[in-house]
């Protein structure tokens, strides 16, 4: 996995609805930002700050009003590339995927895209096997409706569906959004598992700065059509104020260092999950492991 290796990029792209008409609104303004292979990249932003606009450049629903959407060097939109291609190599699963499940069994649901692909009885059963497995989802749940599942096993079901296409991208809106506790963590289990498993690139648009600091390697932070930040997790959420600025927050844990701190307690300010947390208290009043 090499992080040098740019598989998705975006020059000076801009995006306009109801371009020409009084309702025109510029929902992208220039963005110059590229993606490398393997990354775990978190995108956040409030309502209305690009980030789903910006999702769906990459991989051709959206195309730019101005600029360019590179793929692997190609520019997505260019008639020679083929869109469908794109969007099997670059996956999106969206906010709620499961109201998109409809066949009659999981392992049907599965299939759907690998079918269209046109790939052999086989090669079909082969990747519908795999990807229910690397989320979680067991053999004997296989012949079972989907509609039968709890919210969390629809959602890795709808996820499977598009892992089954084996993308080199995988984009997830929300994939937490309605969840309980319990689900909310198994998705993003299974997510850090497609990650760590299949070493592809993975794209996490939230607004959950608790999990976007527990697993992304890389966060950008979008701010009415633009990018505010782009860094490490601990890099962003350093600039506490200035993310309250555009109405965003940072994790619970960081600002409960920010109040030690101002209490006189040596303590740094980039802890960002429990766990550290934990272990910077324990060293601040002696006690060890």
């Amino acid at each position: 996995m090499s992080a040098k290796t740019k598989i998705i990029e975006l020059n000076k792209v801009s995006h306009l609805y109801s371009a020409g008409t009084p309702f025109e609104k510029e929902a992208l303004k220039d963005i110059n930002l590229s993606i490398y292979q393997g990354e775990f990249v978190g995108i956040i932003g409030h309502t209305g700050s690009g980030k789903s606009t910006l999702m769906q450049h990459f991989n051709g629903l959206l195309k730019p009003t101005s600029g360019t959407v590179l793929f692997k060097g190609k520019d997505i939109h260019h008639e020679e590339v083929n869109k469908k291609t794109i969007r099997q190599k670059i996956g999106l699963v969206f906010q709620y995927p499961e109201h998109q499940l409809f066949e009659m069994t999981i392992f049907e649901d599965v299939a759907f895209g690998p079918k269209n692909m046109g790939l052999s009885e086989e090669e079909i059963k082969q990747r519908v096997e795999e990807s229910l497995k690397i989320v979680g989802i067991g053999p004997e749940l296989y012949e079972k409706s989907p509609f039968e599942l709890s919210g969390g096993q629809k959602r890795r079901v709808a996820i499977a569906g598009v892992v089954a296409m084996q993308p080199e991208v995988l984009i997830l809106d929300e994939p937490t959004a309605g969840l309980d506790p319990r689900g909310r963590d198994e998705i993003l289990a299974e997510i850090q598992n497609l990650h760590e498993t299949l070493g592809i690139t993975i794209i996490l648009v939230s607004h959950s700065m608790e999990d976007i600091a527990r697993f992304v390697d890389r966060l950008i932070v979008m701010h009415r059509g633009d990018v505010a930040f782009d860094g490490t997790p601990k890099e962003v959420f350093l600039h506490v104020k200035e993310l309250e600025q555009i109405g965003l927050a940072v994790p619970q844990i960081t600002y409960l260092m920010h109040q030690l701190k101002a209490r006189g307690f040596n303590v740094p300010l980039d802890v960002l999950t429990i766990e550290e947390a934990v272990q910077v208290i324990r060293s601040q009043v002696g006690i060890q492991k």
